[in-house]
């Protein structure tokens, strides 16, 4: 690999941590609102949409957009000179499958952003907060015989996996862990981080199923 590969390779991993892995954990966490209620979910939505707009700006395009298009973009470049061998090898080591779901995961994550994206915060900006309130939400997990709410699923599965996988190379890539031992110790951490960032995401799903629609007080009414 040469320098500059070497380069943009770390940067790569490490925005995949910082800061898109963190907001990625944040994002999940704040959204397990949904559990407590409309009122709360939307009240964590209002606290957003009560900052100051060129403040809001400049955070979700400095922490958020621009790392996260160039992990994205960079990825898929990465992804397109990958050669995976856990299908050819006759070695299908642990770490082959992790390297191929990692690719496949990174991948379906680029088209199910852009969605995700489209339907959330580009809706925001055109007609206004309440296109990501509680009953909004709730209404478009529930249509289609639960299709989006299917995706969603899948997306915080993917997402999880390739935020955990990432955390395990982003160890090896950065000198964090180099023995073999450590690097073992960190793939079971990172399964079992894993595990819990999936069931977060899962529940903040499951709290639009519990609470239903209907009842919530509208964000605009909630911001002063």
């Amino acid at each position: 690999m040469g320098r500059e590969n070497f380069f943009w390779h770390k940067l790569h991993s490490l925005t995949g941590i910082v800061p898109v892995g963190f907001y990625l954990l944040q994002h999940l966490t704040l959204n397990t609102f949904s559990l407590a209620g409309p009122d709360k979910y939307n009240s964590v939505s209002a606290f957003f949409y009560n900052m100051p707009e060129h403040l809001l700006w400049a955070i979700e395009i400095t922490l958020i957009y621009i790392p996260l298009l160039f992990h994205a973009v960079y990825g898929l470049f990465i992804a397109s000179r990958a050669k995976a061998n856990y299908f050819t090898s006759n070695y299908k080591w642990s770490q082959n499958r992790m390297y191929t779901l990692q690719r496949w995961s990174g991948i379906f994550l680029f088209f199910f952003i852009i969605w995700h994206v489209a339907q959330t915060t580009l809706q925001v900006k055109l007609y206004g907060a309440e296109r990501v309130s509680f009953d909004h939400m709730h209404n478009l997990f529930m249509i289609n015989g639960y299709a989006f709410l299917v995706l969603y699923a899948i997306g915080v599965l993917a997402a999880s996996y390739h935020l955990c996988y990432g955390l395990w190379n982003f160890c090896i890539r950065w000198g964090i862990t180099i023995g073999e031992r450590a690097q073992i110790g960190m793939q079971k951490f990172s399964f079992a981080l894993f595990l819990v960032v999936t069931a977060i995401g899962w529940l903040a799903l499951l709290g639009f199923f519990l609470r239903g629609s209907g009842s919530s007080e509208p964000i605009t009414a909630i911001i002063p």
